[in-house]
């Protein structure tokens, strides 16, 4: 059973999180593992792995990013660990970021900064938007999710920069 089919909704790469809320809650009663404690082995050991699957499931959804990342995964256009080879265009302008970023010592650098990750954020979104937005399980083409898991790894980068803001 994938994250979807536990939810009961469409396969989606942006999930409206606020109705799912009360699914989860509705889930969570019914499979929690105390509810289960004078029941036989095999029913005990289910419950307790869709209970990790719905807390696993509604985590992943409530980010944005590991949603998308699930999809793709789902879909075999994805491995934990992979190497994803970026256009060197993209990557010049992080490094570049990169380098502000470590000689900027002055608050008005690092605005300039947030200011410069948030166009790139921007622009790396508008060619995907609608796929991720609009995303119809059996219509979204291949090459149309390989965009996405191309702009996956490209907001990777992105917010590896923010956390370096953040300190």
């Amino acid at each position: 059973m994938n994250y979807f089919e536990l939810f009961e909704i469409p396969v989606q790469l942006k999930v409206d999180i606020a109705p799912l809320h009360k699914k989860f809650f509705e889930l969570s009663r019914k499979y929690h593992p105390d509810y289960f404690a004078a029941a036989a082995a095999g029913v005990q050991a289910e419950a307790l792995e869709k209970s990790a699957l719905l807390n696993k499931a509604y985590k992943a959804f409530k980010n944005p990013d590991e949603t998308i990342k699930y999809v793709l995964q789902q879909k075999g256009l994805l491995e934990e660990e992979e190497k994803y080879e970026l256009p060197p265009v993209f990557l010049m302008e992080v490094m570049e970021i990169n380098e502000q970023l470590m000689d900027a010592e002055d608050p008005g650098v690092h605005n300039r900064i947030k200011s410069s990750i948030e166009n790139l954020q921007s622009e790396i979104y508008a060619p995907v938007k609608e796929i991720v937005e609009h995303y119809q399980e059996g219509i979204t083409s291949e090459k149309e999710l390989l965009q996405v898991k191309e702009y996956y790894y490209k907001k990777k980068y992105i917010d590896r920069i923010r956390k370096e803001l953040a300190v």
